[in-house]
């Protein structure tokens, strides 16, 4: 019995293939995108007629409105945002404002380097950290202002110092939650290689936790445009010619109200320019690279 069955042939099964002649037979297997679903896929489209939408909008208020001295219509204050530019009176206020902001906004970064990069190799830059950020982190920026003044005078040096305080613990914080989030296998790895203190933060912690540092980036960056064009509403013009905020609140005592709003539109846009180009730029080509990042 046993010797038959090992002298059966296997049953061998035949294949059957078909060649296929006309690959159309089969059917397209991507679908091409129409015009409007291309053009929809594409975030600089989809934001521009955002912002389209919002200037109809705020054309036809104005003009239902019919108040220039409240609310000028925005083919107005385009007008005048045009010839401000072609004066070089915005110009020359926006270089004054974006010097400080430069200078204030390095001195916090480098500043929230040292405090995360001693918190996260010390267990007191922990605690020292954790402490400074939960007493000035909710303190307005804007508010130190006055003892800003009292220590530095009338000038650049205290609206630098409010800049500083505005990014520094935005900063910190969000880089420190970050480093914290790094899992221990790439802590143990760093460990494992010998790297320590310094060459440990920035080969091991700061890649991993880049999106966490980026975010921080960009909130720092929107409280210290914000905290400037405050500080400079009211002492820019210590700076020398002023600043933007300066235009916006000189305008604002003459009752030019388009220009109020030219120098409101060119905040607005350098806060585009930031965030839509700086920012994504630096998103597309490290996090969504590295895949930390969807969308």
């Amino acid at each position: 019995m046993s010797d038959a069955a090992a002298t059966t042939t296997p049953l061998v099964r035949s294949e059957i293939e078909h060649e296929v002649t006309v690959p159309a037979e089969i059917g397209d297997v991507e679908q091409p995108l129409s015009l409007a679903e291309r053009l929809w896929n594409s975030d600089g489209l989809r934001r521009i007629a955002i912002l389209v939408v919002l200037a109809l909008i705020w054309e036809s208020y104005a003009r239902w409105s019919n108040n220039p001295l409240l609310f000028p219509t925005f083919s107005e204050t385009v007008q005048a945002w045009w010839d401000g530019i072609a004066s070089g009176v915005i110009l020359q206020r926006l270089a004054v404002t974006l010097r400080m902001l430069a200078v204030g906004y390095a001195v916090g970064l480098a500043l929230a380097a040292l405090f995360v990069t001693l918190a996260v190799s010390t267990r007191i830059g922990t605690d020292l950290l954790s402490t400074l950020t939960a007493m000035f982190n909710p303190l307005p920026a804007i508010a130190m202002l006055p003892l800003a003044l009292l220590w530095f005078g009338l000038g650049p040096p205290a609206i630098i110092f409010v800049i500083v305080n505005s990014v520094l613990w935005a900063v910190a914080l969000n880089t420190h939650i970050g480093c914290t989030a790094v899992s221990m296998t790439l802590r143990m790895a760093g460990q494992t290689f010998g790297l320590k203190g310094f060459r440990y933060v920035v080969k091991i912690l700061m890649p991993a936790a880049f999106p966490a540092i980026l975010s921080g980036l960009k909130i720092g960056w929107a409280f210290a445009w914000r905290t400037l064009i405050a500080a400079e509403l009211v002492f820019g013009v210590s700076s020398g010619s002023g600043g933007l905020g300066w235009f916006i609140f000189e305008n604002r005592n003459l009752l030019d109200t388009a220009n109020v709003f030219a120098g409101l539109l060119t905040v607005m846009a350098v806060g585009l320019f930031v965030e839509g180009l700086v920012f994504r730029t630096i998103e597309r080509k490290t996090v969504r690279r590295w895949g930390m990042q969807n969308g």
